[in-house]
């Protein structure tokens, strides 16, 4: 037996709206998801679970016809899929009365409930969403039916406005595995047995790392897991560190060369650290247009030699400004940008005079 667990497609979103790539974004999230059905067309799995959130929202009829579609597609493979707390099955909901192929298995109940795949001796339990936040432990008592067989739980959530979860519960749960949504970033709770997939895509740049779903086995009677990263690009940091001698060309070509190594198609927020020269002019929306970048978070510091401008300036108010800040002691990072911020004004104040 061999599966797919995926979670968290959110079709319909639209990351960094407003920002040149967004509109993209909103296609590569459905792309994305028809290249994984597209991959078990080529090389079929016998089950493929989608453990919530499959839309940003409440899903369109047509959007509807089209996953179906898409799964029609796949007819030898089992298709389980729940709604989850962006998707959940409002009083409107097209959910409440949408047929599904016959490879499909929507889990429409509020309550736990479970399907037998008698062709592979599997059993798989799961519920729906009917609100946008559930505060009650609903898998805390979970657990297989008496029966021989594989047995595998789709479950959504796990902080304290979406199902709050325990890893120890879930662990003495007797599940062979249990397939995880909402929790973006990929994530082992517990190994081969219990597994965020993440988000198929990364939804906002938040979602930083790899992207993918898990892929698990069974083998000798045990099921055994891997992920498999399959996102078209990815939210990454790129931290940069800045010297005295550092000036805004050679920045700006440090940036374009780890784009450039690291990949043009990936979104960026860049953080400048370290001693920089006090008389250098940054100008972040140059960096912001280099490449596919977010925000530019500077946390780099004039390199002031603070102990001689304090002599230089003593008896002034540049020098009782430096003073009170050393007679201080250890600064914290508010302390501190008050410190060279206001140093700096005024420094530049007293040289126009």
């Amino acid at each position: 037996m061999r599966f797919i667990h995926l979670a968290d497609v959110h079709l319909g979103a639209v990351p960094d709206r407003g920002c040149p790539w967004s509109k993209e974004r909103e296609e590569e999230i459905w792309n994305t998801f028809r290249r994984v059905i597209a991959g078990i067309r080529q090389d079929p799995v016998d089950l493929l679970f989608i453990s919530g959130d499959l839309f940003h929202r409440q899903p369109l009829m047509r959007e509807l016809k089209e996953v179906n579609y898409l799964f029609s597609t796949i007819p030898d493979t089992r298709v389980y899929l729940m709604a989850g707390n962006h998707d959940f099955i409002s009083r409107d909901s097209f959910y409440n009365t949408f047929e599904w192929n016959s490879n499909v298995t929507f889990f429409k109940n509020r309550e736990l409930t479970y399907v037998k795949d008698s062709k592979l001796d599997v059993y798989v339990y799961g519920l729906s969403y009917y609100d946008r936040e559930i505060k009650e432990g609903l898998y805390d008592k979970a657990s297989p039916i008496q029966e021989e067989g594989i047995h595998i739980l789709l479950a959504h959530g796990g902080d304290e406005k979406h199902i709050p979860l325990s890893a120890a519960s879930l662990a003495a749960a007797g599940f062979d595995y249990i397939a995880l949504g909402h929790i973006h970033k990929p994530q082992i709770l517990i190994r081969d047995q219990a597994a965020f997939s993440g988000a198929l895509e990364p939804i906002d740049r938040n979602d930083t790392g790899d992207h993918g779903y898990m892929e698990g086995r069974l083998i000798n009677g045990r099921i055994r897991t891997e992920f498999v990263p399959f996102a078209c690009r990815s939210y990454q940091q790129l931290i940069l560190t800045l010297h005295e001698e550092t000036t805004q060309i050679s920045l700006e070509e440090a940036v374009k060369s780890q784009i450039f190594r690291r990949g043009g198609r990936n979104i960026y927020r860049i953080i400048l650290q370290g001693m920089r020269s006090p008389d250098l002019l940054l100008i972040p929306e140059k960096l912001k247009n280099l490449g596919n970048i977010t925000d530019v978070i500077d946390e780099s510091w004039p390199a002031y030699d603070l102990s001689e401008l304090y002599k230089r300036y003593s008896g002034t108010l540049i020098g009782d400004y430096i003073g009170y800040f050393l007679s201080k002691g250890e600064l914290d990072t508010v302390e501190k940008k008050a410190l060279y911020y206001g140093l700096q004004a005024l420094l530049e104040t007293g040289s126009r005079r």
